[in-house]
């Protein structure tokens, strides 16, 4: 998979790059990423990429020529254009296997006060990472692509991701480790029996007891697709 993210900071993704899974998946070359400075695709003299909005507001608006040009540049037919917006969809686990399956993907980082209505022509989605607002579309974007690289083949092990919360609409399920009893708290007896079948049973009812407690909204989505 091939990703490129449109940004006026690139230096913000120096410890995301070159740290842990993310590394070790850029030199297996199991996925590629480039940062990509759109500033340079601004015909202004002086690389302006922003200007004050018509009609009158506070801050500053991004403006549609330089993402046109870089676009025009870097877009294939297999790619898909995504922007990063709080007015997009919320993003969530489904869409990161969906994006995972895609060959290359552009993301689009916001920046300022918003951007020309007219780059969301540009686009395929337009996703929101929560309803709350950040300075730009950086750390969003760093989201979409640990969420989506994790997913590709060989990346973990597909163990590692196939339990994950909010795989069919559950959270995870407890895990434990060494010491077995830990100031009078122990690991459930199941755990260690050795016995798989139990296990994955109580595996799933753990998943489906916490979800019910935690985050019931998710099994409503199980009962409004069924």
């Amino acid at each position: 998979m091939k990703i490129d993210i449109l940004t006026l900071f690139p230096h913000m993704f120096d410890g995301f790059l070159t740290e842990s899974i993310i590394k070790r998946a850029i030199e297996k070359k199991l996925v590629e990423i480039n940062l990509i400075d759109f500033r340079k695709y601004s015909t202004d003299p002086h690389h302006k990429v922003d200007d004050y909005q018509y009609g009158g507001g506070s801050g500053m608006v991004l403006m549609i020529e330089p993402i046109y040009n870089c676009l025009k540049e870097i877009k294939t037919d297999e790619s898909k254009v995504i922007l990063m917006t709080p007015q997009g969809v919320t993003y969530n686990q489904k869409m990161a296997y969906d994006l995972s399956k895609e060959k290359h993907l552009i993301i689009i980082c916001g920046h300022y006060e918003g951007f020309d209505e007219r780059i969301r022509s540009l686009v395929d989605m337009e996703v929101s990472i929560g309803d709350y607002v950040l300075t730009g579309g950086e750390i969003p974007s760093m989201i979409i692509t640990d969420s989506v690289t994790r997913l590709i083949d060989n990346v973990i092990r597909e163990d590692s991701h196939i339990f994950d919360s909010f795989k069919d609409n559950l959270l995870d399920f407890p895990v434990y480790t060494k010491p077995v009893d830990f100031m009078g708290m122990k690991v459930p007896e199941v755990l260690l029996s050795g016995h798989h079948e139990n296990i994955n049973k109580w595996k799933q009812a753990e998943a489906l007891k916490r979800t019910k407690i935690r985050r019931p909204d998710l099994l409503e989505r199980v009962d409004k697709d069924v």
